[in-house]
């Protein structure tokens, strides 16, 4: 075991996913809040993909995680915990994409997939062109494609987690990833 992975001494390690699940089950808020922390923020970005708009987001997620404390005694373990939060942000994120026509998202949000660009003004600018154009392409998929984009590409969930989290046979994430990755190349040709 490496130093940095050693708890401090009086410390108590973190808890395991597995472990607050349990106590949430028991009622244990404290508990939930931790899972919130620990895997609210991945929630919330890929819903903000998603949607493209904060308020969207932020409703999606907050649905997500009412579902999820009032359905963890469903949770049953078969998947990781972030792969089951994932999958209900998902449902959330999809239904409000299907009753609101999507906004771009912010170059501060998908300059996370970019390089940042050193105190160039000139390079601030194309880096600035290059967001837009990924985020245009990222528009045009449909929203399965784009989903298993973001969650491999950005979120860096395995072929497994996705399929799992997208209730999607893997075969079909493989191919939905595939055509994906063929459009957004073809769509940012003049960027290479």
């Amino acid at each position: 075991m490496s130093a940095t992975a050693q708890p401090r001494p009086g410390s108590q390690p973190d808890p395991t996913d597995a472990a607050l699940v349990r106590a949430a089950r028991l009622g244990d808020e404290e508990a939930f809040r931790v899972i919130v922390d620990r895997h609210g923020p991945a929630m919330y970005r890929y819903a903000l993909r998603m949607v493209g708009s904060e308020t969207d987001a932020a409703e999606a997620t907050q649905e997500a995680l009412v579902s999820a404390w009032k359905d963890i005694g469903s949770f049953a373990g078969r998947s990781a915990l972030r792969t089951w939060l994932i999958r209900l942000v998902h449902r959330r994120a999809v239904d409000l994409s299907r009753k609101r026509r999507p906004t771009p998202v912010g170059d501060d949000l998908m300059s996370a997939i970019a390089r940042p660009a050193p105190d160039n003004p000139l390079q601030s600018v194309l880096d600035a062109e290059l967001m837009a154009a990924l985020q245009a392409a990222l528009d045009d998929l449909p929203p399965l494609q784009r989903a298993t984009w973001l969650l491999r590409e950005v979120e860096e969930m395995s072929y497994q987690e996705i399929a799992t989290a997208l209730a999607l046979p893997l075969d079909s994430v493989r191919g939905h990833l595939q055509r994906g990755r063929r459009a957004l190349a073809e769509r940012m040709a003049t960027w290479r």
